[in-house]
């Protein structure tokens, strides 16, 4: 069972994505997004229909990438608890959601405001993408919760 924030989690999740034909129909998704969870950060590679790559990476790295999202390990724990919980029709936790309601400089952040944009027009690749963890048994490097 993979530990969220992780490559084997990540990995886990792009792989479900990429055989996922709804995925598909959502169209394409061309863009490099950071995940910070703590210290810990990875770069995900959206190339058209596909997640195309995960990596870790160090907090300087966020500079190369589109955007990036950031939360503490208790917010993204409990995000994902409750997408697993509730699916996507249910979701407490969109991603627009806690954009829209985060304070300290925002959950999508960028250094590049033009980039910054791409949160917003790939949002709903990137919400499936998180939806689809759902799929995955997860457990926490934080936290008494699992999935």
């Amino acid at each position: 069972m993979p530990t969220f924030p992780s490559i084997d989690w990540f990995e886990a999740v792009r792989e479900l994505v990429n055989n996922d034909e709804e995925y598909k129909r959502l169209g394409t998704f061309d863009s490099t997004v950071g995940v910070k969870s703590g210290d810990q950060v990875f770069e995900l590679t959206f190339e058209a229909f596909e997640c195309a790559g995960v990596r870790e990476i160090s907090e300087n790295d966020l500079r190369d990438v589109d955007f990036w999202l950031e939360q503490s390990p208790e917010a993204w724990q409990a995000m994902l608890e409750d997408t697993k919980k509730n699916g996507a029709a249910g979701l407490q936790y969109t991603l627009n959601t806690i954009d829209l309601s985060s304070r300290e400089g925002g959950f999508a952040r960028s250094f590049d405001g033009y980039r910054l944009d791409a949160f917003h027009r790939f949002s709903q690749s990137l919400q499936h993408f998180f939806d689809t963890s759902a799929k995955v048994d997860t457990q926490f490097a934080v936290g008494a919760g699992s999935g």
